[in-house]
């Protein structure tokens, strides 16, 4: 009877404390603005040292365009297929190279009907530790694996500690 009792007393217990517990706001990681600006800079930069004229687009953790920028004399279509990118990375957690080894794959054929999601090179997720929070492309270096390397700069940039060059977590 006792046992009875006490389980009742812990189930009625922790139901009361439900509900304060579903009104906590949820916390989680994100791109800043700032994070943003900085990675599209430094990305920018690469791309204008080796001669390319590119567009970047950042999406955040939620697959959304946080920022973007179309670069001087890129095609039209640059900021789209930047913008394509940037999400497959997101939302595969890979880089967009990875997926599009991944659609060879007649296993992986059910990555072609997912809308929005590409295979070519140029994006590449976004991560603070371990934590995938968003994702940049880059469209417009004749070929993917070039504009995944300046992506891949611009995210180094934004990893390194000023002055000193030492890589920090985001």
């Amino acid at each position: 009877m006792r046992s009875v009792t006490l389980a009742v007393l812990a189930s009625v217990s922790v139901l009361a404390a439900a509900p304060a517990l579903a009104q906590a706001p949820q916390v989680e990681k994100n791109i800043s603005m700032a994070m943003a600006m900085a990675i599209m800079q430094g990305t920018l930069d690469q791309c204008t040292k080796d001669g390319y004229k590119v567009s970047v687009v950042i999406v955040d953790k939620g697959g959304n365009v946080a920022a973007s920028i179309k670069g001087d004399g890129t095609g039209p279509h640059t900021m789209e297929f930047a913008r394509l990118k940037a999400y497959t990375a997101r939302t595969r957690g890979q880089t967009s190279a990875a997926t599009q080894k991944q659609m060879e794959d007649p296993a992986f054929a059910f990555l072609k009907q997912i809308p929005g999601v590409v295979g070519i090179g140029g994006g590449v997720p976004i991560k603070a530790g371990n934590e995938i929070i968003g994702g940049v492309g880059v469209s417009g270096a004749p070929g993917g694996e070039k504009d995944e390397a300046c992506a891949d700069a611009g995210i180094a940039k934004q990893h390194r500690e000023p002055g000193d060059g030492t890589l920090r977590e985001l």
